[in-house]
């Protein structure tokens, strides 16, 4: 607690003293993910794609005619348990946006909760949580609250994605499937085998195991268990290390299965994981990759790699400042309440297209484009990512407006909403 709360102190400082001398008012905002740990290069890679934005906001004169947004960071370690200290820590430094989404949906809604006592409680220290990362349709669904926002598709919007792609691939025959074991795998899972089946029913379900999450370091004996079966394809929600050790171990046991995941190219190391395997198929799912083409990308994302020495990955966590920072502009105020109302049912011209916030769950539509990793072969695949040469080949693009699928969310509002 001690270590997070001198990291906040230090980055709060610095943004304070930043903010003195220009003699301007900042609005706060905080950044809470991972940033040790076994996921400390997904939480560092996020944490560059907000910084990206915020920095790039500031320098075209910030939100309002001249207040610059002031990032702070928080390490989580990717515990729910040191969310909330993080999230208390935000707003006691004045923070009223909280960007967050790499550390699950555990710790994601455990800091939701938080928010809806505290903006109760205390309607002066009002904070808003903008969700980019973690997928868990609850969130959107029984679980929502007035003030979160999911800026990245949900599981079920990314499984109908795959869904029909999957539907057109006979080759697929009998499926396996192997989660993290936490809200998201077990969702995963669930959606994968309920989704699959409603399309394909001459689909075999052979097997399903369920896996501590960051944990395990060694997966054959799980590959081993994957081979038994038959298993042509394996439907998994990993990510981070858990995914790349998953991929490196199939391919030491010699097999050639097909891997169905929600986020494997925009998570750093699955792509060198892919080319050293030279086994396998890595499908996933996200709202771009870096071979496709669009000339709104690519300044961004040469900037992006020009500032971080880094490769960029993720449009929509690069986005998700700049639509608070349109609706800050839209709602002509700072105060969290009339942003939350200015973002609901805003459309906003994203770099991959317009991107629409629904008004009754907080969840943005945006488009997901189905991929395979693939050998670059200068046609489908025309050059490869993490200096390695395999790429990303399209398999086939869906709308946010076709992705959209009903809520059971009942969102309880504040007065005055």
């Amino acid at each position: 607690m001690k270590k997070t709360l001198l990291c906040l102190s230090l980055a709060a400082f610095s943004a304070h003293a930043s903010a003195q001398s220009s003699g301007q008012e900042t609005f706060k905002v905080a950044f809470i993910d991972p940033l040790s740990g076994p996921f400390a290069e997904i939480g560092e890679l996020m944490h560059t794609h907000i910084k990206y934005a915020i920095e790039d906001i500031n320098a075209k004169g910030g939100v309002l005619n001249g207040m610059k947004m002031e990032l702070m960071s928080i390490d989580n370690k990717l515990s729910p348990q040191e969310s909330l200290i993080a999230l208390q820590s935000a707003i006691d430094a004045g923070a009223r946006v909280v960007f967050t989404g790499g550390s699950g949906s555990t710790a994601v809604g455990a800091m939701v909760e938080a928010a809806n006592r505290n903006n109760e409680r205390n309607p002066d220290k009002a904070i808003l949580i903008v969700n980019h990362s973690s997928i868990d349709p609850e969130l959107t669904g029984k679980r929502c609250s007035f003030w979160h926002f999911m800026t990245e598709a949900n599981t079920a919007m990314k499984m109908k994605a795959l869904t029909s792609f999957m539907k057109e691939k006979q080759d697929i025959k009998n499926v396996y499937l192997l989660n993290q074991n936490y809200a998201h795998g077990q969702m995963w899972a669930k959606l994968g085998k309920e989704m699959l089946s409603s399309v394909r029913q001459d689909v075999k379900f052979v097997g399903e195991d369920l896996h501590p999450i960051g944990q395990v370091k060694d997966f054959s004996p799980y590959v081993a268990k994957i081979k038994a079966t038959g298993a042509d394809t394996v439907i998994t929600g990993n990510w981070g290390n858990d995914l790349n050790l998953l991929v490196k171990a199939a391919a030491d046991a010699g097999t050639n299965l097909r891997f169905i995941n929600h986020s494997a190219g925009g998570v750093p190391g699955t792509v060198m994981a892919m080319s050293q395997a030279k086994a396998g198929q890595l499908t996933w799912v996200g709202e771009w990759h870096p071979n496709v083409e669009n000339a709104k990308v690519t300044p961004v994302a040469n900037g992006y790699k020009q500032r971080y020495n880094k490769s960029f990955l993720a449009p929509r966590i690069e986005m998700s400042p700049r639509i608070i920072a349109a609706a800050i502009n839209k709602a002509k105020s700072t105060d969290p309440l009339k942003i939350v109302l200015a973002l609901e049912g805003m459309t906003y011209p994203s770099i991959v297209g317009d991107v629409t916030v629904r008004k009754e769950d907080h969840q943005l539509l945006l488009p997901q484009t189905v991929s395979t990793m693939a050998p670059v072969d200068g046609k489908t695949v025309k050059f490869g990512a993490e200096g390695t040469n395999y790429g990303f080949r399209t398999e086939t693009v869906v709308e946010g407006k076709d992705l959209a699928l009903p809520t059971e969310c009942r969102m309880k509002r504040p007065p005055g909403a």
